[in-house]
């Protein structure tokens, strides 16, 4: 990444060390030319790790009320030779325009837009998505890179200038207006797999494949349903691809009539319990519908099929109370709302029948998992990296962990007032094992008053090195390393 030199200096003024500065609005567009750098990068790290933050958390001098409504920016970190550069920029989507001007000018997922606009929305709910702003996850297919968020409408971007490019378009009639921003890669056709609930009066769950180089989506599986389940990320493995139909449901009716944001549309029917959908990717026919107790989850680790069971790993809560903890005013206030990670659950799902049962993988509180996806999404594996709670006394992911899931054992890194982001595993060239390679995390120093890019050895976690930024950057969700194979 070529990019001029820019230095800004942190800000001044003393403030308490704890998660709430994660969560303040960052206004400014940055680029550094080349980070300091301790500890040694890897001669092999040749790529650019790209993040996706809800960097915007104030409109029309207000805060938006749920950190999934901020608006997004991309935090690029590229590395090369041993050296670091750095560079921020927001995405130009509608939303972004309309921000800019003090108005939320897009459907919220739980920030309460004005009534007039709600109305507006509701009634093109069925027609069309209207929520551009990507700010969830990256993903690559083919030369085409792509910021998304939880309506069919991606972003595409640059990753050298990280400039917008507009959206993705479509040519196919699939339609759908709520979807997973975190699809699959199919590595044997290049393509990508999702699914999205179309909203009608047959409301439908569609599963679909983009392949590279396509502007239509190819249907794998259709799936009528009455009142469809809030689902953040689904799972699949060779032969399946598997819906959590957790009872966090919504009536279609519902969103055309309430002024509500979208999300408080959705009620918790615990009694439904949980259903897992497991749908043939090759036929297109449903493979079962198999019960459990009620859960809720945002993201699942990994599936795979072993003999006739269906394994699936998932980062479970008791219910989606979470979703209502990570409104703003609370996130910024130290001691308002006490953050639970989810458990690391694994579902075993018996194909041929027979009930579903579940045990713990690791007594450790998480989010934001990832995996050596390239080599072992859908297959057996052995570790997971994520976002993890110290303790009772944490306020928010103050650690990162690495589980070996047979055994549950767990190997940690954590500094006091450091709240590290999802990590991101980058394999080393040629690996032998699955864990060989690094770990890549932008930490939050809330003691500095500034971020850094924090590189783990992904066999020992210990630190090989780190790169620190001239300010803090908001908490985010996801993102991606693009260097090498998807």
């Amino acid at each position: 990444m070529s990019i001029a030199t820019e230095q800004a200096a942190p800000t001044a003024a003393a403030e308490p060390a704890h998660r709430g500065l994660g969560f303040e609005s960052m206004e400014e567009e940055l680029r550094v030319d080349r980070l300091p750098v301790s500890g040694e990068l890897p001669e092999w790290l040749d790529g650019t790790l790209v993040r996706v933050t809800p960097a915007l958390l104030d409109v029309g001098g207000r805060p938006i009320r749920h950190w999934f409504d901020g608006l997004a920016m991309l935090n690029a970190f590229s590395l090369a030779g041993g050296e670091v550069s750095y560079a921020s920029r927001f995405l130009e989507s509608d939303a972004y325009r309309g921000a800019r001007k003090g108005r939320v000018s897009y459907a919220p997922f739980a920030s309460d837009p004005c009534r007039s606009l709600f109305k507006r929305m509701a009634t093109t709910l069925l027609q069309q998505p209207a929520n551009d702003n990507c700010n969830i996850n990256l993903t690559r297919l083919g030369d085409r890179y792509m910021a998304m968020t939880e309506t069919p409408l991606p972003l595409q971007f640059d990753p050298d200038t990280l400039a917008t490019l507009g959206l993705e378009r479509f040519s196919d009639e699939l339609g759908g207006h709520f979807t997973s921003a975190h699809p699959h890669h199919d590595p044997q056709r290049d393509e990508l797999v999702n699914y999205v609930t179309h909203f009608g009066r047959r409301t439908s769950y569609r599963v679909f494949a983009l392949p590279s180089g396509a502007q239509e989506r190819r249907r794998i599986a259709s799936v009528t349903v009455s009142e469809p389940a809030y689902m953040h990320s689904f799972a699949m493995t060779a032969r399946y691809v598997v819906l959590a139909e957790f009872p966090f449901v919504v009536d279609p009716l519902r969103l055309l009539t309430s002024d509500r944001p979208f999300i408080h549309n959705y009620r918790w029917h615990p009694e439904r319990g949980t259903a897992f959908l497991v749908l043939d990717r090759h036929s297109g026919g449903v493979a079962g519908r198999f019960e459990a107790a009620p859960f809720f989850a945002f993201h699942h680790i990994n599936a795979f099929e072993r003999g006739d069971d269906l394994v699936l790993d998932v980062v479970a809560y008791d219910d989606p109370s979470v979703i209502h903890l990570l409104e703003v005013d609370r996130l910024r206030t130290p001691g308002d709302t006490q953050i639970a990670g989810g458990e690391p659950r694994r579902y075993t799902i018996p194909l041929g029948g027979g009930p579903v049962s579940s045990q713990t993988l690791a007594d450790v509180r998480i989010e934001l998992p990832r995996i050596n996806y390239a080599h072992k999404n859908g297959r057996d594996y052995r570790f997971v990296y994520a976002a993890a709670m110290r303790g009772a006394e944490s306020d928010w992911f103050d650690a990162l962990v690495k589980i070996t899931v047979p055994d549950g054992t767990s190997r940690r890194w954590h500094e006091p007032r450091c709240y590290p982001g999802e990590p991101v595993f980058i394999p080393a060239p040629d690996a032998s094992e699955e864990d060989t390679g690094v770990v890549a995390s932008v930490v939050l120093d809330a003691r500095a008053r500034q971020s850094f890019l924090l590189l783990l050895d992904a066999v020992t976690f210990d630190e090989v090195a780190r790169a620190p930024v001239p300010h803090p950057i908001p908490f985010g969700f996801h993102g991606q390393y693009f260097g090498g194979a998807l």
